[in-house]
C-alpha cells in the first residue's frame, strides 16, 4: 500500500509543480498555437520517441489524427516509428541513431512540427532528428524531463517536466499532450 500512495503523491506533486510554473504553462499554450497554425497552413505534426515515449508519441498522434473529445475531420498527425519495415531497414543499414533524421529528410517541409519525446532529453536519434529538422525549417518541440538534456538547446519550444523520475515525467508528458490536443481540436473545429 505504501508504494501505491507514494507513487500517486509523487505524481500529484510533479503536476503541482507544472501548475505553478507560469512560463511552462505559457510554452504549452504556445505549442498548441504553433500546431494550429501549421495545420491551418496544410503542414503536419510528427511525433517521435523511444520505448514508452514512442508509445506516448503514437498515442498523441492518434488523438489528433483520429479524434479527441468529439467527432470532426482528421488532422495530419502521425508517429514516425509506425512503419516497422522502414525502421528496421534504416536501423540495420545506417544505424538506430538515424531512424528519425532520415525520415525527416525525406518527408518534412518547412513549417511542419516535430515533437520529440525523451525523458532525458539526450536520445541520440531524436537529437539527430532535431538537427535535421532545423536544416529543413521544421519547428521543433522537445518534451523532456527537468534538465531538458541536449534537446533543450535544440528545441524551438521546450516542455520540460520538473522531475527526474522517469515514470512521473512520462505521466506528465501524456497530460501535457492531452492538453495540447484539446486546445488544437477546439481551435481547429470550434463547437458552435
Amino acid at each position: 500500500m505504501d508504494t501505491i500512495i507514494r507513487s500517486i503523491e509523487e505524481s500529484i506533486i510533479t503536476k503541482q509543480h507544472i501548475l505553478s510554473d507560469i512560463e511552462l504553462l505559457d510554452r504549452i499554450e504556445a505549442v498548441a498555437n504553433v500546431m494550429v497554425q501549421a495545420l491551418r497552413e496544410g503542414k503536419r505534426i510528427l511525433w517521435c520517441g523511444n520505448g514508452g515515449s514512442a508509445a506516448d508519441a503514437q498515442h498523441l498522434a492518434a488523438e489528433l489524427s483520429g479524434r479527441f473529445y468529439y467527432d470532426r475531420p482528421p488532422l495530419n498527425s502521425e508517429a514516425m516509428h509506425c512503419n516497422t519495415s522502414y525502421m528496421t531497414a534504416v536501423a540495420n543499414d545506417y544505424g538506430y541513431d538515424l531512424i528519425y533524421s532520415r525520415m525527416i529528410d525525406g518527408a518534412c517541409k518547412p513549417g511542419d512540427v516535430l515533437v520529440g519525446i525523451s525523458t532525458s532529453g539526450n536520445s541520440k536519434n531524436i537529437c539527430n532528428a532535431f538537427r535535421k529538422a532545423k536544416e529543413l525549417g521544421v519547428i521543433t518541440v522537445a518534451m523532456t524531463g527537468e534538465s531538458g538534456g541536449e534537446m533543450k538547446s535544440m528545441a524551438d519550444y521546450l516542455l520540460n517536466v520538473p522531475s527526474t523520475d522517469t515514470p512521473r515525467i512520462q505521466e506528465s508528458h501524456i497530460m501535457l499532450g492531452h492538453i495540447i490536443c484539446e486546445i488544437v481540436e477546439a481551435q481547429m473545429f470550434p463547437r458552435v
